[in-house]
């Protein structure tokens, strides 16, 4: 699983091959915020030609409301094409109508930007196509008037986590920190993301791709923790929950240690 997607502007082309190697999970070439109107065409020039000559990336086209969607949708059979990724997603007729178009078993990351994309979120995830939800906080709170970037945005990163695994998706992706200088903040939002339940989280700057990675991996003491519940649970064998370090260990925390080892293979 992608747990660390890092952007890289569309219009910059020498660009592609330094975010290819600065360790990021996937890159994620962008057509849309990072691309200026007059640079659009250009840059979906760049990304077709770097895949055609064997890159490997997502691709974040322009929202199905702009001019210059359409456009985008061209590069979309390209090889080495490994998703594509759709901001504003809103409205699950007009996502269908585009998923319908896609070629066959691309991947969808769909962005959760706006009030409305929220508000429609149980109907987006059951769209076909769709493979996994991320989450534009930036524009979420220019949309919905929301400073705080905690406690305020609570709700939504929730409700991002619960729709994703009612509709068996992969764990969303969280949106991006915008401060680029301290350490100790890429740290805290990416430890909270993790807590909610969140698979992943989107980078703006390869600097932020070693922190990113690291504080999705399970500690040392989780680990340990981990292999501890697997062996009393299979010494214990259907005898039921049993107890460890003055806890009930039942079927569901051992299946979260399970899961926790799996994802270390």
């Amino acid at each position: 699983m992608h747990n660390c997607l890092l952007f890289v502007p569309g219009d910059r082309p020498e660009r592609f091959a330094r975010a290819t190697a600065s360790g990021a999970d996937a890159v994620v070439i962008d057509l849309e915020d990072a691309v200026q109107p007059d640079a659009k065409s250009a840059a979906r020039a760049h990304v077709a030609e770097w895949l055609a000559a064997g890159g490997k990336a997502i691709v974040r086209i322009n929202a199905i409301s702009t001019d210059w969607h359409e456009a985008d949708l061209a590069i979309l059979n390209s090889p080495g094409l490994l998703a594509v990724m759709l901001p504003m997603a809103e409205d699950p007729d007009s996502l269908s109508r585009f998923t319908s178009g896609l070629p066959d078993g691309l991947p969808v990351i769909a962005l959760i930007e706006t009030a409305l994309g929220l508000w429609n979120l149980g109907d987006l995830v059951k769209v076909d196509g769709i493979s996994r939800l991320g989450f534009g906080s930036i524009d979420f709170q220019l949309d919905t008037g929301v400073e705080d970037e905690n406690q305020g945005l609570l709700f939504a990163r929730s409700r991002i986590v619960v729709a994703s695994a009612m509709a068996g998706l992969e764990p969303p992706l969280d949106g991006v920190t915008v401060n680029l200088d301290d350490e100790t903040v890429l740290a805290s939002d990416t430890a909270r993301a993790r807590r909610l339940g969140f698979g992943g989280k989107l980078c703006i700057h390869p600097g932020q791709v070693e922190g990113v990675k690291s504080g999705f991996m399970p500690s040392t003491e989780e680990i340990e923790q981990a292999q501890r519940i697997k062996a009393v649970a299979e010494e214990a064998g259907a005898k039921g929950a049993i107890r460890l370090d003055g806890r009930l260990i039942d079927a569901p925390v051992v299946a979260r240690a399970l899961r926790l080892l799996e994802g270390l293979e």
